[in-house]
């Protein structure tokens, strides 16, 4: 492993989506169904960062590593902050018409719920196969994000894509961030012991039915509140044959497929590189986001 071992920086940003007016609606690369996508993954982010963050918090007491614990406390910290900017950007897109309440909806089922289980059975060794789950789905997830993070990041033509400034930004912070903690969700399942089997089972069903599930969605986001979208159908299918052909998922398949090893560690994928580049481009003294920190 070539990474160097770091801390997740925890840092507070103010992108301004409440002071300013709703933009283009279809932001991205003018498309429509790639702006949906796009809300539609935003609007998952909130209640999905809190199911990682539970899945890890969980375990936190059990963890005899110092310095894990250290980067799970950071780890968290930067979930969390996701969270938070991700629910202001969605308010935005939600004034510019786009569902992204209902999708945040249907995901906090699951953390109504988890604090009802974690109040009745308070020991994460209560109930293991159910917390060793929503762990495994973590470990998945934070992979599954990892290597959408990193196309994002090392594609010039992704960055062109999004028109909207403040949402590229938004977007190149988190993808940042995904990549500078990718590993800790791994590390404290290795930790904790769960079988490599469940990380795997989980990881095929990301690998196989993460993606079609996405463009469902979008697809059901245009028809329900979209009435320029569902008069174009062929511009829609038009449009979702372009978008998976679009750099975003270029190589991703292939990217994930190292996840299904037994010996797989996040940080045999080499991204030191290209973390310490973004670092320097959106937080050197020049940084695209210097003047978004509070």
């Amino acid at each position: 492993m070539t990474n160097v071992m770091t801390y997740p920086a925890v840092r507070r940003l103010n992108f301004g989506f409440g002071e300013q007016s709703a933009g283009s609606r279809y932001f991205a690369d003018g498309s429509i169904v790639f702006s949906h996508l796009v809300a539609i993954l935003s609007a998952i982010f909130p209640p999905g960062e809190d199911i990682f963050v539970r899945s890890v918090r969980r375990y936190s007491g059990q963890l005899a590593d110092p310095e894990l614990a250290k980067r799970v406390a950071g780890f968290i910290g930067q979930e969390k902050t996701h969270g938070r900017q991700h629910r202001e950007l969605n308010e935005q897109l939600a004034a510019m018409g786009y569902p992204t309440a209902w999708f945040e909806y249907l995901l906090q089922s699951t953390e109504r719920m988890e604090k009802f289980l974690d109040k009745q059975y308070p020991s994460p060794d209560r109930l293991p196969r159910l917390r060793h789950f929503f762990l495994g789905f973590t470990v998945a997830a934070e992979h599954f994000t990892a290597v959408w993070a990193e196309n994002i990041l090392k594609r010039p033509a992704v960055q062109a894509m999004m028109y909207d400034a403040e949402i590229r930004n938004l977007l190149n912070w988190h993808a940042l961030e995904e990549l500078e903690h990718k590993s800790v969700a791994f590390d404290v399942y290795r930790a904790v012991g769960v079988p490599e089997s469940t990380r795997i089972r989980w990881m095929r069903f990301a690998q196989n039915c993460g993606i079609p599930i996405l463009v469902l969605f979008s697809w059901l986001s245009i028809a329900t509140t979209d009435v320029e979208g569902r008069r174009q159908p062929f511009r829609v299918l038009k449009e979702t044959v372009q978008m998976l052909r679009n750099p975003m998922w270029k190589g991703f398949y292939s990217d994930m497929r190292p996840f299904k090893k037994r010996d797989f560690h996040p940080d045999q994928i080499d991204t030191a590189e290209l973390v310490a580049h973004w670092q320097q481009e959106l937080f050197g003294a020049e940084g695209q986001l210097a003047g978004h920190v509070k």
